[in-house]
């Protein structure tokens, strides 16, 4: 699927299996946060300890960070980098694509290792590409992502009451 292709959008119980599967990773990581980000820089969901920075500039920052290596994967003959890793002193992040639309962005101190954590996520990834997949599915029409529009033809009533 293209970056930045038509919107989306998921339903509670979407939500609520994204959360079930951030949170089983991270316990089995022993990472300390989890964050998923779509491509056009939108903080989706956050797992884990509490951001001590503000999320939603980190969202933005994370978006153009993979869209930058993008585009050095390109230069030196690679479609794309799926993962990134940056590592610090004290801390690390693990960043990985999902579906094309979603980054998921691990952070993790020296409780872990980047082995464990590239050991773990893979089943993660797994698990979410199917999860995003079947959600950009139904925003294309294929099933039925939620109940009929309670307010459908009241446009049209509006137009008649000016008419």
């Amino acid at each position: 699927m293209p970056v930045g292709a038509a919107s989306w959008s998921f339903t509670e119980d979407d939500y609520g299996a994204i959360l079930r599967s951030l949170q089983q990773f991270l316990y089995d990581s022993n990472a300390r946060s989890a964050l998923l980000v779509d491509r056009s820089g939108q903080l989706v969901a956050t797992v884990g300890e509490p951001p001590q920075f503000d999320p939603t500039a980190f969202a933005t920052l994370t978006a153009a960070d993979f869209s930058a290596n993008d585009q050095l994967a390109r230069l030196i003959g690679e479609t794309e980098f799926n993962s990134l890793f940056h590592q610090g002193e004290q801390e690390s992040m693990y960043l990985v694509d999902i579906a094309r639309r979603v980054i998921l962005v691990i952070l993790f101190d020296n409780r872990t290792t980047l082995g464990l954590v590239r050991l773990k996520v893979k089943h993660t990834v797994e698990e979410l590409t199917r999860q995003f997949a079947a959600m950009f599915e139904r925003g294309r029409g294929g099933e039925q992502a939620s109940p009929p529009n309670i307010l459908a033809g009241a446009e049209d009533e509006i137009d008649r009451l000016f008419q």
